[in-house]
């Protein structure tokens, strides 16, 4: 019996590449603000960039295909008046945005149907709660018009856009600052990563904690932790000797170090094809891996490297992708002038073997017809 030496994998040869010059967003002033959130946003309309702003907070929003060098005057959305820590755009309308700022608001803001024409300084909608800055905003994944928001004071508040309302206000679970929340698949479940070292899972309906693991990662710098379609988590954070790690908590758990670098790892999953791929702030390199049942469960595949340090990342929503042309992943990695899109391609053995022998058939069949001319040809001679 032959051992098997090589895992099988379909993503064992995903390659990432960088798009031409002339299809990135040049000449960004992109923010500088000391917070570890990803400072970019991406949907199939507008890609929106966080950026450096005067006399308040304010971030760009641009058409997809207005790439190239981006004028100073170009307008912004300005309403908030302290610089802008998050944004994200809601799942269910593509022209909705929702942005937190130390300014300690939030505010949902409609973009028009061909971007901005003009500064957008009036939000639709303005969620007051916090006391302290909003570090995270993030939208529910199968519910309209609900957003979950996360300040400095330690409290979650889940809000009614609708009707600019707290319908949840999660105190008194959290005594330190909340690096990251995470929405489960279906919307019935928080999942939290606190400066405390604990990763918690939260029944937001019934107001609990319904799992908690104490000290995920022993390192004292901010750790992320997100769900994965089959329920379990996987978090990013440092060891005591400050290097960087990922984990899956499973049964056994699965714990990985990676480098000694202290650039936050910003994870991002995709439940159709289980890869996660870490972008640590500040490196240079994307890395993914594959999550399986087999162990050591999470297998690392490649890493698609640059010359430029990434500012933030934005990650692409599946439905905005060229499937066509076997495209799994897109990102827009912020250096500190410019976005630049980065795309992650699966090449198919299936693909190239369809074409080969579509192209075999047709050489076959113009060799036959010459073969049938020539005879033609001889008898009309004869």
């Amino acid at each position: 019996m032959l051992r098997r030496v090589v895992r099988q994998s379909k993503f064992r040869h995903v390659f990432g590449q960088a798009v031409r010059n002339d299809q990135c967003y040049d000449d960004i002033r992109v923010s500088r603000v000391t917070w570890d959130s990803s400072f970019c946003a991406v949907n199939p309309k507008f890609v929106a960039i966080i950026i450096d702003a005067s006399g308040g907070g304010a971030f760009l929003v641009l058409p997809l295909h207005k790439t190239g060098r981006i004028d100073k005057v170009y307008p912004t959305v300005c309403g908030h008046t302290g610089p802008v820590l998050d944004i994200e755009w809601c799942p269910h309308n593509d022209q909705v945005i929702a942005s937190g700022s130390e300014d300690c608001t939030v505010m949902v803001w409609q973009i028009p149907e061909n971007g901005l024409e003009s500064p957008l300084s009036e939000p639709v909608v303005v969620l007051e709660g916090h006391s302290k800055r909003v570090g995270i905003v993030s939208w529910h994944p199968t519910a309209r018009n609900v957003l979950l928001s996360a300040g400095c004071d330690n409290q979650i508040i889940i809000w009614n856009v609708g009707t600019g309302e707290a319908m949840i206000n999660l105190e008194d679970m959290h005594p330190d600052v909340i690096f990251s929340v995470s929405w489960s698949r279906n919307g019935s479940l928080l999942c939290t990563a606190c400066k405390d070292k604990k990763v918690r899972v939260i029944d937001p309906r019934k107001n609990k904690i319904v799992a908690e693991k104490d000290k995920a990662h022993e390192g004292a710098r901010p750790m992320r932790a997100i769900f994965l379609a089959d329920g379990n988590i996987f978090t990013t954070g440092f060891s005591r000797m400050s290097e960087r790690q990922l984990a899956l908590w499973k049964s056994p758990i699965c714990v990985q170090e990676m480098d000694s670098s202290n650039g936050v790892l910003l994870p991002f999953y995709d439940p159709d094809t289980n890869v996660v791929y870490l972008c640590g702030k500040g490196d240079s390199s994307i890395r993914y891996f594959e999550i399986t049942d087999e162990a050591p469960y999470v297998h690392y595949l490649n890493t698609f490297s640059t010359k430029e340090p990434q500012r933030g990342m934005g990650y692409m929503p599946k439905r905005g992708l060229d499937v066509n042309k076997c495209e799994i992943a897109r990102f827009y990695k912020l250096h500190e002038r410019k976005c630049e899109p980065i795309i992650m391609t699966v090449p198919r053995k299936v693909s190239v073997l369809r074409e080969f022998k579509s192209l075999r058939d047709r050489v076959i069949l113009q060799d036959r017809r010459i073969a049938r001319l020539e005879e033609q040809v001889a008898k009309v001679a004869l």
